[in-house]
């Protein structure tokens, strides 16, 4: 393992020199009961907000599961959990792990939502060699983003989630259920993730192509673009049926609007990231009913909470309760990061060591109500997969629901409905 000059070293040198009493009797400054701090981020604000649009709820949710503590060795930890938002910029992210390590002293990071907030949380948590957990990102652009090496894996950073092949893989279901021309369009943003899906080798084009596929990728797009005529252009020469990519909301928006403008009637639209929020779907009006994407949780999900109890409907439906609106697929990812905590503190043999905190995330294997995290099954070192299937919004009454209508790769997890073509 490697030793390179950080934070603990820092503050271990610091405390030695003013504070030699207290490190005589403890490793751990800490009153009749110990807190072990959780770092969390998460873009509250910015175009990637609707994943943390669940945030409040979960976290009050995990204070009062834990809220009596946590058994180790005998001995009750209080968890303390320190959310701070990225802004949904890669850099201020960075920042404020860097905040959260280095001012507020955490003993573990977690962070979810696209590799824009997942992979600088982990490039900080590994340099100052801290425990990091994250989700909410494939896997792909999570591992390789940070130039993981599959041979060697991180030292101090782990993450669950599915990866490209799985989200491939349904996609392809999807659109072979669809009776849709094999003329894809796509729509790849030059972002870590939108890289990754048009990665020629690790993204879509290669294996779309085994499959029998044409895709017109007309190149990468600058986030928030206000123009994709030449894109629209591309795909109706090219005769496309089909599009698919990974988006932000507002270029969504201001493509599917623009597609309409210029007459583009696409067959099936399949989309990453920008389709999971019922929020962005609700401001699509009709136009958002046919809609297509991965769906990684919902309330159907035959998974239970290691927290709670809590059923994967509860969770969805006591957030619907608690603040009016329609359940999101992070709910249940965000909710797992801390069942994963919960576990990790339980079983530390040593929490005040970092080493011995990163051998107990090594080692879980446990069911959560996103389904199994288990370290040790890959498919690369500090990587674990979540199943995943694929669903359409279909309008029911006046309301837009979220429908899983293929899985072949999971299933488990039960379908509600036949896909449909978009009118």
């Amino acid at each position: 393992m490697k030793m390179t000059p950080n934070r603990r070293h820092v503050l271990g040198g610091l405390a030695a020199s003013v504070a030699a009493p207290a490190i005589l009797t403890s490793g751990r400054a800490y009153a009749q009961t110990p807190t072990i701090k959780v770092g969390h981020v998460s873009p509250r604000t910015g175009p990637l907000a609707g994943f943390a649009e669940a945030d409040d709820f979960v976290l009050e949710g995990i204070q009062a599961a834990l809220s009596g503590g946590v058994e180790n060795n005998g001995k009750s930890y209080n968890i303390e959990i320190i959310s701070k938002d990225s802004q949904s910029n890669p850099n201020r992210a960075a920042e404020v792990a860097a905040d959260l390590i280095l001012g507020d002293e955490v003993d573990i990071m977690v962070a979810a939502s696209t590799p824009d907030t997942t992979n600088p949380v982990s490039d900080q948590a590994e340099i100052n060699e801290v425990p990091c957990i994250t989700t909410d990102c494939p896997w792909q652009p999570y591992f390789f983003g940070r130039n993981g090496n599959p041979a060697e894996g991180f030292d101090f950073t782990y993450h669950f989630f599915w990866g490209l092949e799985d989200v491939i893989g349904n996609f392809l279901d999807l659109w072979g259920s669809s009776g849709a021309a094999q003329n894809i369009g796509g729509l790849f943003p030059n972002d870590a993730d939108g890289n990754a899906w048009g990665d020629p080798e690790l993204g879509f084009p290669k294996p779309l192509s085994e499959a029998g596929y044409t895709l017109t990728d007309p190149g990468r797009y600058q986030p928030l673009n206000d123009d994709f005529s030449n894109y629209i252009a591309a795909f109706k020469d090219a005769g496309c049926e089909i599009i698919t990519g990974n988006m932000i909301p507002p270029d969504f928006a201001t493509f599917w609007a623009q597609a309409a403008q210029q007459n583009f009637r696409p067959k099936v639209v399949t989309i990453g990231k920008a389709l999971l929020f019922p929020s962005v779907i609700e401001s699509l009006g009709d136009r958002g009913d046919g809609l297509t994407s991965e769906v990684w949780w919902s309330p159907n999900h035959p998974f239970n909470s290691s927290l709670t109890g809590d059923s994967a409907g509860d969770l969805a439906n006591g957030y619907t309760a608690a603040t009016g609106r329609p359940w999101t697929q992070p709910i249940g990812f965000k909710h797992a990061l801390f069942e994963v905590v919960r576990d990790v503190v339980s079983r530390a043999a040593d929490l005040d060591d970092p080493m011995a905190i990163v051998d107990a995330i090594k080692s879980t294997n446990m069911s959560t109500i996103v389904g199994d995290v288990n370290f040790g099954a890959g498919p690369v070192p500090n990587v674990t997969k979540t199943p995943l299937v694929a669903g359409q919004w279909q309008k029911t009454g006046d309301a837009m629901e979220l429908v899983i209508t293929n899985n072949a790769a999971a299933p488990n997890i039960p379908v509600g409905g036949e896909l449909k073509l978009l009118s």
